[in-house]
């Protein structure tokens, strides 16, 4: 049960980033799998939340990744592979943790990283921003998200309805 219930918790957060997201006018994709080299070996990436901001400037795009942690052993292990971190630094020009109240400190996340605090009165806290990166998405990435399904915004119609 405590599996499940864990299950449950990080995907209510996860839509609770999503849908903040959606409402600062991003494209947002959840369940999406990318490929990213952020060094010899191709990786596959599954970020938790995934936008973009909504332009026709590509220059513009601005890709920011969150990664949710209800757990602190789910969140120990993901600190354990920096090559993971890599993995999603290269596919973003911001990336954060966003982490259930009272699971780790911000000064436990690599400084490389921004830092969100999703606290028990529901509102999402950014404790340390992420240094900005260059990024620019691959032809792979686009392709990925053309694939993709979006997150919808509270007040678009979804297509065939």
């Amino acid at each position: 049960m405590r599996n499940r219930a864990a299950l449950d918790a990080h995907e209510a957060l996860v839509q609770r980033v999503a849908g903040e997201q959606a409402r600062n006018d991003r494209i947002v994709y959840t369940s999406l799998a990318l490929r990213a080299k952020p060094a010899e070996d191709w990786l596959v990436m599954r970020p938790d939340v995934f936008s973009i901001r909504n332009t026709t400037v590509e220059d513009y795009v601005e890709p920011i990744i969150h990664e949710i942690k209800v757990r602190r052993a789910d969140l120990l292990s993901d600190l354990k592979k920096p090559e993971k971190r890599g993995g999603y630094m290269a596919l973003s020009s911001e990336f954060y943790f966003v982490l259930a109240e009272g699971i780790a400190k911000p000064e436990e996340i690599p400084e490389d990283c921004g830092v969100i605090v999703a606290r028990n009165d529901g509102v999402l806290e950014r404790v340390r921003c992420s240094p900005k990166r260059a990024a620019r998405l691959g032809f792979a990435t686009w392709m990925a998200l053309a694939k993709a399904e979006r997150l919808r915004g509270f007040d678009e119609p979804t297509p065939g309805l």
